[in-house]
This record gives C-alpha cells, structure tokens and sequence, in this order.
C-alpha cells in the first residue's frame, strides 16, 4: 500500500437530494443526479467510467442495481459493506485498482431516501443474540455505552459532549446546502429529549436523505482534468469486532490502527493535517476519533472540543460542512465527508473556507466497528 501514495486523485465530486430529495425519488435516482454533477465537475463522460465502487442499505447487489441504472458495463466493480466507513474505504480500494490496471476511472457513489421513505435509519444491521434480550435501541445504545464510559473514566462531561453538536451547527450555518442550520446551544442540547442515556437528541446525527458521488482515477490522467486534483496521500482500514458486546475497551477504536497506516503511507503525522472530516454520527464519535487518530491524549478529547477548537475560528477545523449531526446523515455519511475534504481542498467551500493543503477524512461503521482513514492532499504535497 506504501506503493499508493500519490497514485490516484479526486477528479470530480457531487450530490444530490441533500435533506429532502424530489418528491417520488428512489435512491438510485439520487445516485443518477449526483453522478451526472460528479461528471461534468470533472469533465468527464459517463463512457470514461469503468470502476464502480458502492455500497447501500436498500439493494442487496448494489452494484448491479447502480451498474444497470447508470447503463454502465464497468470491467471492476467492488461493493465492499462496512456501514458508514464504506466508502472511503472504496477510495482505497479505488486507488489500489488503478494502480494495478484493473480500472481507469473509478465511481464511487451512495444513494439514499431514507428521511422521505420513513424518517428512520435505514439499516441491514442483525441483531447479535447477546445483546437482543436487553432490548437496546441500535444503533445509539452502542454509542451510549461508549460516551457513558469515557465520561467514567475520563470524566468527560455532558457540557463537552454537546460542545461537539453546537461546533457542527455553528459550521452549517455557514454552508448553504446544510440540513440543520438555526442556532444551537450547550443548553439546548443538553435539555432535549434524551435517546439512550447519557446521549439526547442532539447528540445523534440527522435522517435525512442524500446521493453523493466522487470520481478517482490516475494522478497523470488527472492532471489533464477540468477541475485541481485533490491527491490521495495515505490510507488505512482497520476493525477489532462487530458487535459492541465484543469491542474490547469501550474508549478506544481501531482508528488507531488505520490511523498509523495512513500516516505512515502519507509521510505524514497529525501536525501535519489542516482540517478533519470526521465521521460524526453521535456526539462521542469525534473525541473517540481525535484522541485515537493522535491528535490529543487520550481522555483529553472532551476537554479539546469544549475549547472551541474544533468550532469555525478554531485551530483545528473539524467538520466544516456540520457533518452528519447537522449537514446531512442519509443512513451512511462517509461520501459526504469525502466531498466536502475535496472542496476544501479545491478552495470551493465559501464562507466555511479554511487555508490547508492536507486534509483527513475518517469513517466509521457499525457500532464502532469499522475505521477507514484516508489523507487528502492538494498538488503542493506531491
């Protein structure tokens, strides 16, 4: 994996139905949309596209489902499930193909419907029979259990855990495309109703729905492409367990791990990282994230959050378009963190604009299961 570094690029990202899709969508219809936007960012024909790289909660062969909707007869397909994570994990994979010739150009892409279909999480997540008797609310009881842990052990407060969700609304109120962008306090989160103690309602990511799309080929051909390349520098996947029954320490991640192999892939280490797209399905998530991928100690993340520091004006930009506790959270977020680390990048994202040539984009899936970490770089990092 060492050999990727620089190898492959982002060429051209796109979305669609952010929030509330048309009335009367499927989720491939958003699929269709965001690819066609991810096109013409790119200046590419969809006849150029000969990887395809997805993952859903909806078709059991998404791939097949996505390749026939799109009239695509792509010659390497990957639809790798590991829950949220997924598809930075398919950017890997991604590079990794073209590397090896199996693709050109490679689409990675996600649809879904869910806050039109039911407002409900849509998952294919089985239930583990030694959790089903105590009847815990999936996925937020996994969350819950961890926060209520690093709240023991570390004392982590609820004021720290809720300085997360007020730092990604106050970073929506500056992206138009925001789901959620009214005003948020500490109060307010801490006041609403509570979902699975010690996490309320505003601890827990949106339903909303969402089709993202991004198109990665080789770091020559990209060159010759209508929009900046934004390079991939560093990559890494890890998993420890499935279920949270079987996570073995409750405050750590196996972010650990896939962080290192990023960093060391890249060349890079935490002080060199501009800004973080950090899966942020629950509160907890990105203090597990920040200690685990070395960017404070660990049981220190509640106190960095409660800082400001990760909040627009702060030192260490996290989530800069409300990520997916008030930007968008269609079942699985991890595309749209990579779109956005794509537009910071490119110098595309308006007022929520930070200065950076390196950004790290982490995914998550399951109840902390799966950790992917990829590092972004513009064309000064090469």
């Amino acid at each position: 994996m060492g050999e990727l570094r620089s190898r492959a690029a982002v060429v051209g990202v796109g979305e669609d139905g952010i929030g509330l899709a048309v009335p009367g969508s499927t989720p491939l219809d958003l699929v269709a949309r965001a690819t066609r936007v991810a096109l013409d960012d790119a200046g590419l024909a969809m006849s150029d596209v000969d990887g395809l790289f997805t993952a859903s909660a909806y078709y059991q062969l998404p791939a097949l489902n996505t390749g026939e909707y799109l009239g695509l007869r792509p010659r390497y397909t990957d639809s790798t499930a590991l829950g949220g994570s997924s598809f930075v994990a398919h950017v890997g994979h991604a590079a990794a193909a073209i590397a090896a010739g199996l693709c050109d150009v490679a689409l990675v892409v996600y649809g879904s419907t869910q806050r039109s279909d039911s407002g409900r999480l849509v998952s294919q997540s089985e239930a583990s029979p030694h959790e089903r008797p105590y009847r815990p609310r999936y996925p937020v009881t996994s969350y819950a259990l961890a926060a209520a842990r690093h709240m023991y052990e570390f004392g982590t407060t609820r004021e720290q855990l809720a300085a997360v969700a007020v730092a990604a609304r106050q970073w929506a109120q500056l992206n138009p495309a925001a789901f959620a962008r009214d005003p948020l306090t500490v109060d307010e989160v801490l006041s609403s109703r509570t979902v699975s103690s010690p996490l309320t309602v505003r601890d827990c990511c949106l339903v909303t729905d969402g089709g993202g799309a991004l198109l990665v080929t080789s770091t020559e051909r990209a060159a010759d492409l209508r929009r900046p390349p934004v390079h991939l520098l560093g990559y890494g996947e890890a998993q420890w367990h499935r279920n949270i029954t079987h996570m073995p320490d409750l405050t750590v991640t196996a972010a650990v791990d896939s962080g290192r192999r990023a960093y060391e892939q890249a060349g890079l280490s935490p002080s060199d990282v501009d800004l973080l797209e950090l899966y942020d399905a629950f509160t907890i998530n990105p203090i597990l994230f920040l200690e685990d991928l070395g960017f404070c100690a660990k049981g220190e993340g509640g106190e960095l959050v409660a800082s400001g520091a990760i909040a627009p004006g702060g030192g260490l930009p996290v989530n800069t378009n409300g990520g997916g506790l008030s930007c968008c959270h269609p079942g699985m977020y991890g595309i749209f963190a990579l779109i956005e680390a794509v537009r910071q990048l490119r110098g595309e994202a308006g007022e929520r604009q930070v200065p950076g040539d390196v950004a790290l984009v982490h995914g998550n899936g399951g109840v902390l299961s799966s950790q992917v970490t990829a590092i972004f770089g513009t064309s000064a990092t090469q």
